[in-house]
């Protein structure tokens, strides 16, 4: 600028700019307001669900910043929650899911009550009539790292299986069993912890198929009385009671990130 006499000269004040490189993924704002996990925020997205300062945005890739206002459904979103991840030691006759349409008893009702705002839910799934570690978190990225085949988090089971197990079936699990339904499964770690009146195994999967300890089971004519998940990936179980949840340690945020 250049000064005429009489008139002072005023420092020249750029407009703020949002950097491009800067902000956050779109994706990522939405799994961290505690909608859903960062993967399903992308189908969202996709389908034209999410809108920005009242705009459709179909791209994932979008940085949005903090003055942005974000929606799903025309319905505002909040901003990122701090992260929360508990382990639950679900009990047996519990669903795996936020709500049962048929009232029956939910994980989320074991959630200390100072937590149940934090949009928490429950990554993967133990059936219905089993027990043991379920992780539950609002971190969608976090989720991901646990729950994805590619990361080969190994699941490991203790078993309860009326009577003796023969030999024979624990070489079978080991090897890698085809079921009847023609479903090919990955070879089991397969341990005998106890022989007596019944017999318990420690069983450890990578692979995962919906109920697939129960499903070999039933093809190798086993019956199983108690069926317990007691670590996955670098989180385990412990002395943890039926129906208590405690939070992960830093370090078990830092190994599965």
């Amino acid at each position: 600028m250049i000064d005429r006499p009489g008139r002072k000269s005023e420092p020249e004040v750029s407009a703020p700019q949002n950097n491009a490189a800067s902000g956050t993924r779109l994706n990522k704002a939405v799994a961290g307001s505690g909608l859903c996990a960062r993967r399903k925020a992308d189908e969202l997205i996709f389908a034209g669900r999410v809108s920005v300062n009242g705009e459709v945005e179909t791209n994932p890739a979008r940085r949005v910043f903090p003055q942005d206002a974000l929606a799903f459904d025309g319905k505002p979103l909040a901003g990122a929650q701090k992260r929360v991840c508990l382990i639950l030691n679900k009990p047996a006759g519990v669903v795996s899911t936020v709500k049962d349409p048929e009232g029956r008893p939910s994980v989320m009702d074991f959630v200390p009550p100072e937590l149940r705002g934090c949009r928490l839910y429950p990554v993967g799934r133990l059936d219905f009539f089993s027990q043991g570690l379920l992780l539950l978190t609002n971190d969608g990225d976090l989720a991901l790292k646990l729950a994805h085949p590619r990361y080969e988090h190994p699941k490991t089971y203790e078993v309860l299986v009326r009577g003796n197990v023969p030999e024979a079936a624990l070489v079978e699990m080991r090897r890698g069993m085809r079921l009847e339904d023609g479903t090919e499964l990955l070879p089991v770690g397969a341990e005998m912890q106890k022989r007596g009146q019944n017999t318990l195994l420690r069983l450890t999967l990578r692979q995962g198929l919906n109920r697939q300890i129960r499903r070999m089971c039933a093809d190798l004519c086993l019956v199983i009385l108690k069926l317990e998940r007691i670590s996955q990936g670098p989180l385990e179980l412990g002395r943890l009671a039926p129906g208590n949840t405690r939070a992960l340690t830093d370090d078990e945020i830092a190994e599965l990130l």
